[in-house]
């Protein structure tokens, strides 16, 4: 792991703020498992308006902290096969919101590996806060040349 623990997930990930949804990897086990973690922070700018009185994070943000660990589970199965190609978010199954994340929060991500055929992963993930679970999906993302820039 990188001495400085956002090093290998900006190395990994192509987003950046505001759409970097991890901040740390906790745990790792190529072929297996990630663990890793979103700290929750009120200046976060979908607070603004989601809800000003009552912030709630936006459970399409949650899953998207699911699939961006996801993608760092793949980098570290299979480095070789993910370099200098970025994973696409293809496909969401099962997706159910059980507990409402709010500023002061720390997700715990764990992502476990289902399948993987080819350019195809398969993972099972879920977003929990303080021991219970907030959010839980299937997804499937694929791996695919980054490709030229666009203006």
């Amino acid at each position: 792991m990188d001495a400085n623990p956002l090093g290998e997930i900006l190395a990994s990930l192509p987003h950046r703020y505001p759409f970097l949804l991890i901040d740390r990897i906790l745990e790792a086990e190529p072929g297996k498992r990630i663990v890793a973690i979103k700290n929750v922070t009120f200046n976060e700018p979908h607070f603004t308006g989601h809800f000003p009185d009552n912030p709630v994070m936006p459970g399409v943000l949650i899953l998207e902290a699911i699939a961006q660990a996801g993608a760092l589970l793949a980098c570290r199965t299979d480095p070789d096969a993910i370099k200098g190609r970025l994973v696409y978010f293809m496909a969401i199954d099962r997706a159910r919101f059980r507990k409402p994340v709010v500023p002061g929060d720390q997700l715990r991500i764990e992502m476990t590996l289902l399948k993987r055929r080819g350019d195809v992963w398969r993972f099972s993930g879920q977003a929990l806060t303080d021991g219970d679970i907030a959010a839980e999906a299937e997804v499937m993302a694929m791996t695919r040349d980054r490709g030229p820039v666009r203006e």
